[in-house]
Formats: C-alpha cells, structure tokens, sequence
C-alpha cells in the first residue's frame, strides 16, 4: 500500500473485521440518530441517518480482497477519488442550501452474499445514509430485502441484474450499468447480422449473472437461420477451474465461444485452455471481465480471430483518454485519492466515477436532508451526460425497468485495446 498519498478527506476505507448486532435505536426507518441532522425546529423535515449539516456517509461493500478484487476495489477507488476531489474544494452544495462534504465506507465482502449482508448490517450500525455501487449480483441481491426493510436506498449497484431496475419489486433500488440480457442481445444482433454461418458455445455462471447473458443473446439470434448454438455448459462462481467445460466445447466445433463469466481469473485460464487445445473461436465477453490489461493481455487474446464485449464508458487505458485534460484529471485523482498503482486496469474505475458524478447530480436537487428527498432526485435524472460516457449514452433514471445506462456498443478488441465494431467478422 502506498502511504504516502495525501489529503484523503474524510473518505476512510473499512475493512470488515468482524460482524457486529444491529442497534435498537435508530434503525427506524427514515429514523434520526445521534449523528443525524435532526430537527432543526423550524419546521424543517427531520434528517435521516447518515447526514448532518456539513456531510453525508455513503456505504459501499464491494470484494476488496480474493479472485475478483480488481474490478471490486475500482467500484469503491473511481466515487473516492471524485468525492476526494470535491471535499478538497469545499464539498457539493446541496439542494438545500447547505454544501456538505462526502464520506465513504467501504466494506470488503469477497463476493461472499452473507458477508454482503453482513456488511449492510454493519452499515446500519455505522449509521450510513445510503448505500449502493459495489460489484456483484449474488453479493448485491443477498442484502437487497434487508435495504427495503431499512429503507436504506441500494443505489447505482454495479449488476446488470434486472431486478434493481423494477420499481414494484425494488422500490429503494437503482442500478448503474446496463441490463445482461442487454449486453448479451448486443452481441447476438451483431452475429446474426453477418449473413455468414456460425456455430456458437457457450459457457454461463450458474446463477441470474451467467442465465441473464445467455438470455438476451438467444432471444436476439432467436429467428436466425444462420446462428447454431452446439453446446452449453456452465460453472459455479466458486469453481477454481473450467478446463474440462472448455475441453469439451473445444469438441463442438463451434466458430463463436460465448463466454457469460465473472471471475477474473478464470477467464484468464480459458483463454489459455482454449488455446491449448488448439480451439481458437471468436469470443464474447462481458463488460466487467473484458480488461485489456488485466484479461486479454495476460491471457494471450490476441491469438483469437476477434474478441468482441459492449461497453458505455471511455477506458482509462486508452491513449485519447489519457491525453485528454479531463483524462489527466481522472489519473490524477485515483493517484491521489487510491492506492490504484497507474492506469487502473479494470473499466469500474470510471463507471465508479460515473456513478460518483450521477450522485452529485442528485444531492444537488434533494431539498431535504431525508432519503425519500434523496431517491425522489436521483429517480428524476433525465439526459445527463456523465463524465466519460461514450457519445450516444446517457444517464437517465426516469425509465421503470432500466438502470441509469442502458445504451451498449458492441467493440472488438485491436491487441491494444477495443474499437467500435460495426459488423462480425
């Protein structure tokens, strides 16, 4: 760890050390604590937990630690290091009048959904105000009734999973990136708009991750002549190795390997088995686990006739990125604000940066000092153009069944990094 960066605010990073009870008092919801606002006595609406006159505490649990730690710690490195910037210059001023500066804790949970829970538990007891932007599906989803119950807003989550995009079913719920079945209908119009024919393998998680990916990318190739699906295999998120998976879709035959996985370094060892046994498809990746720094790089993708994922967001990694002044400003901040060693090699990085910038917009039309005020400004965002978002793509939280970003472009990877892909092949 590097100790020697400065002016950390009053962001402080917790790590779990143990799970502690919740307290009796001040858990209602909507609730004062002693470390809320409180009434002020002029008629003004009572403060909810985690926000007085001068800041705010956000709480954000994440896997800091084990195989997916990369993409973990950039969800929590990308909102300190925009909030670090802003608490330097005074703080946001708020809808209310009063300009507050942005605590956050951060708690480890090793894409582990009890330690999820239990870090919200403990959130509850360290008097949080909101909660939202770690990784995850299985870890999100593990605390998401326990948020509704404590009308603790679970915001800006980095899962695709459709179920924190519905109003009826998640009224406390807001997710940041786009949909999987989103992502995975990109790809397959991409493949079945080529007119060639192609046999496709493919290899999901077993749980709403892997099932939504492999979802959208049937219905889109659904009516396709010239789309085959050959075999299909999944894996658990907590296998250590899928190279028997890949030995035998290495025997389909199969042209197009869609890959719906998580965990980092298994996507690693697959691009390494399927070069082993002589298999060299096309791929699709997610998103989260398309780095190329991080992934592609390490895992030799560049012996591979195309690997294609989606994304919303510019890459750090990028050169116009990094030559840009507003690129130069990011960099700078994680050097500041982080213990991230460079250019930070996973793409959570900005959407965290995004997700921070989505929450400035909203605590900057919140009129009270409450959550409801909170979630009414964040759920009234329309057409805001984020930092760093590609051209096209903008936050808008206006839309029931739809996270904040829901537009994709489907990009291929150079051997750099990726550019837009018009068509397959």
């Amino acid at each position: 760890m590097n100790i020697s960066k400065r002016r950390r605010g009053v962001i402080e990073c917790v790590a779990l050390a143990s799970v502690l009870a919740l307290a009796v008092s001040g858990c209602a919801r909507g609730g004062d604590t002693d470390g809320g606002g409180g009434d002020s006595g002029d008629g003004a609406a009572e403060a909810s937990p985690g926000i007085t006159d001068t800041s705010i505490t956000l709480g954000i649990t994440s896997p800091l630690s084990g195989p997916t730690a990369g993409p973990g710690n950039c969800t929590v490195d990308g909102a300190k290091a925009y909030f670090g910037e802003k608490n330097a210059d005074g703080g946001i001023e708020f809808g209310d009048g009063k300009t507050r500066t942005v605590e956050i804790k951060a708690y480890d949970d090793t894409y582990d959904p009890q330690k999820a829970l239990a870090n919200f538990q403990q959130m509850v007891s360290d008097g949080v105000f909101a909660a939202g932007i770690g990784l995850g599906t299985p870890t999100n989803r593990a605390w998401r009734e326990a948020a509704i119950d404590e009308g603790v807003p679970q915001v800006l989550v980095m899962t695709g999973d459709p179920l924190f995009s519905d109003r009826n079913e998640s009224p406390m719920q807001l997710g940041l990136v786009p949909i999987y079945q989103q992502e995975g209908a990109a790809f397959g119009e991409l493949l079945a708009s080529s007119g060639e024919d192609h046999k496709v393998a493919i290899l999901s998680q077993n749980d709403d991750y892997g099932d939504g990916y492999v979802e959208g990318f049937k219905d889109a190739i659904d009516g396709a002549d010239n789309i085959e699906v050959v075999s299909e295999l999944t894996y658990e998120a907590t296998d250590t190795s899928v190279d028997a998976q890949l030995t035998e879709l290495a025997a389909s035959g199969a042209d197009v390997f869609f890959n719906a996985m998580s965990i980092t370094p298994l996507v690693i060892s697959s691009l390494q088995k399927a070069q082993q046994v002589g298999w060299l498809p096309s791929w699709f990746l997610p998103s989260n686990t398309s780095s190329p720094v991080a992934i592609l790089e390490p895992g030799g993708g560049s012996a591979f006739p195309g690997i294609y994922s989606v994304a919303f967001s510019q890459s750090a990694a990028s050169p116009p990125f990094q030559e840009s002044e507003e690129g130069k400003a990011f960099l700078a901040a994680i050097d500041e604000y982080t213990d991230q060693d460079g250019v930070p090699a996973f793409p959570h990085c900005v959407w965290s940066w995004i997700a921070a910038a989505t929450l400035e917009q909203a605590f900057a039309a919140m009129e009270e000092p409450t959550r409801d005020s909170f979630m009414e400004a964040l759920m009234s965002i329309q057409g805001y153009e984020a930092p760093f978002m590609l051209e096209g793509s903008v936050i808008d939280t206006t839309v029931d069944g739809k996270p904040a970003v829901s537009d994709v472009q489907v990009q291929k990877y150079n051997g750099k990094g990726y550019a837009t892909a018009e068509q397959f092949g």
